[in-house]
């Protein structure tokens, strides 16, 4: 008789299990096939400045020095790695990317099960590879998706590491974090959190352990911070460090005082609405896991792990109070994680009036389901969408990212390897395209508009250089977020376009965005825009 109830009981469990693996495979696999759709969505900004520099990084040229940006040099690496693999196209970066995403979703399955079970895992899981691809946060192949899977991977080797004690777990956790910050500065919260965690597990232990204690912090500490000290090597090696440090530590640290906080508060308030009203069930049921801390025994147990790792993700997006969408990929797991909490809560609060397991562990994979067509409805329009040129203007407005690969593609037809281009604007992605080099390595006018000290000197740099050189191709932006002019910015450059640009460039075509619907096209002659911002000039040198 016990052996036919438990035959029975287990044959229960096996259908909730394959229930759950039907679930995750299902709807990961709904998000898969939505950003295969969108694989050859015109590349953005940034996009096109990674693509870049991975470009030069294939054909020998190491960083900083043909590309300025204050992005941490892991990312470039990537590209590059990512471009050698799939290919030098948008199609092929964001191929990549879908399977450093997809790693991600296995790995946050993986660390929410350590901690709540299958059900939170498979949970936080879908909730992450959704909302990954939102219209709230872009679907992008930005440096955030890097540092995401690094940060998770390094995170759950710690926590491998507090159960086995094995040094190996700990020192691989403490380089993939190092490794992770690296991508971008914004992973330096992800190795606070890491090293707050281990304390925290270290302290448990009672009585407590000093020289343990020590010991795990200097040899997470050591692996957190080899990645650095080995980039730094790398780069004084190849004779750009100068210039790495410059950007990346410099010059960000004026970049991220521009913005006061009463202003980053105000945009914060704009993209918190947008994510909320995207996943409003998600964004409730992350509440409902916060504060079940307070009354579920088994989920309070876990507290210090959901209560810094929800900071140090906030923190992440934090720097400069820019609160860019795409930061918000590095917050998506710490909100992916308390939903599924929330889920787990619920069932756990069910479980005092139903009695039956079986049926509380189906009532939880039914919220989980409610919870994700929520908010893949709220979203329909955008994620449904295969038109690469209509996403575009759906996620970035009216930027000239399906513009500027038409452009790329007639110089790219029209001139030789060795022609160089200057862009008055902020599309990196030109030169990818094209794969032509730019002719000063401003691939950003960003840093010339803005009120930081080194502005001016910038502008006068671009216009000596270009003067020398003489390039082939002026292409001249004239698009208000490619520049974001202040109101006391300097304005030279801008005077020395029209004195000393127009005149010696013939202009070979004309694009003006004309609506979210319409742009026009007018190559090989002369024509004047019809309006004093939305259109792109295409000059050649006049000899």
């Amino acid at each position: 008789m016990e052996q036919n109830i438990r035959k029975f009981s287990n044959s229960r469990i096996n259908i909730f299990n394959i229930l759950l693996v039907l679930l995750f495979v299902s709807l990961v696999s709904i998000t898969i096939i939505i950003r295969i759709r969108t694989l050859s969505v015109p590349l953005e900004r940034d996009e096109g400045e990674y693509a870049y520099a991975g470009q030069l990084m294939l054909q020998g040229v190491p960083p900083y020095s043909l590309a300025y940006n204050m992005k941490m040099p892991g990312i470039y690496a990537a590209y590059a790695v990512i471009l050698a693999i799939f290919g030098q196209t948008a199609s092929g970066i964001h191929l990549g990317v879908l399977f450093i995403n997809a790693a991600t979703i296995v790995l946050l399955f993986l660390l929410t099960k350590k901690f709540f079970g299958p059900i939170a895992g498979a949970a936080a899981a879908v909730f992450f590879a959704l909302m990954s691809i939102s219209n709230a946060i872009k679907a992008t192949a930005n440096a955030e998706n890097f540092v995401v899977l690094l940060a998770i991977a390094g995170i759950l080797l710690l926590v491998n590491f507090t159960e086995s004690k094995k040094t190996l777990s700990l020192a691989a956790g403490g380089l993939l974090l190092g490794i992770a910050f690296m991508m971008k500065q914004h992973g330096a919260a992800f190795i606070i959190f890491g090293f707050l965690f281990l304390v925290w597990r270290e302290i448990k232990h009672r009585p407590l352990n000093w020289k343990r204690l020590i010991f795990v912090s200097l040899v997470y500490g050591f692996c957190a911070i080899l990645p650095f000290l080995i980039t730094c090597l790398i780069l004084w090696r190849c004779s750009v460090f100068g210039k790495f440090w410059f950007w990346t530590f410099e010059y960000s640290r004026h970049y991220i005082s521009i913005i006061s906080p009463l202003t980053g508060f105000k945009v914060l308030k704009i993209v918190l609405g947008d994510i909320f009203s995207a996943s409003i069930f998600l964004c409730l049921s992350a509440l409902l896991g916060f504060l079940s801390i307070i009354w579920n025994r088994e989920i309070r147990r876990q507290w210090v792990f959901l209560v810094f790792f929800f900071i140090c993700s906030f923190l992440a997006v934090c720097p400069g109070f820019y609160f860019r969408r795409h930061y918000f990929l590095l917050f998506l797991p710490a909100l992916c994680i308390l939903g599924s909490v929330g889920v787990i809560a619920i069932r756990d609060l069910l479980g005092k009036v139903i009695k039956s397991q079986r049926r509380t562990q189906f009532i939880a994979i039914l919220i989980v389901l409610a919870i994700w067509l929520q908010s893949f409805y709220s979203q329909r329009d955008y994620l449904l969408e295969s038109d690469p040129v209509k996403i575009s203007r759906i996620g970035f407005g009216l930027n000239p990212f399906p513009e500027i690969l038409k452009i790329a593609e007639y110089i790219k037809a029209n001139s030789n390897k060795e022609d160089k281009i200057a862009v008055f604007g902020s599309e990196p992605q030109i030169f990818f395209y094209s794969q032509r080099r730019s002719a000063t390595p401003y691939i950003y006018v960003y840093p010339l508009m803005e009120p930081q000290p080194y502005a001016l000197k910038m502008q006068h740099e671009i216009i000596n250089l270009i003067e020398a050189d003489n390039p082939r191709f002026a292409v001249i932006v004239k698009v208000f977020p490619s520049w974001l002019v202040w109101e006391d910015t300097d304005r030279t450059i801008l005077k020395w376009i029209d004195s000393y640009i127009l005149p010696r460039y013939r202009q070979i075509g004309l694009v003006e965005m004309l609506s979210m619907k319409e742009t026009s096209y007018r190559w090989d002659s002369a024509a004047k825009p019809s309006r004093e911002d939305g259109w792109i000039f295409i000059g050649e040198r006049g000899d």
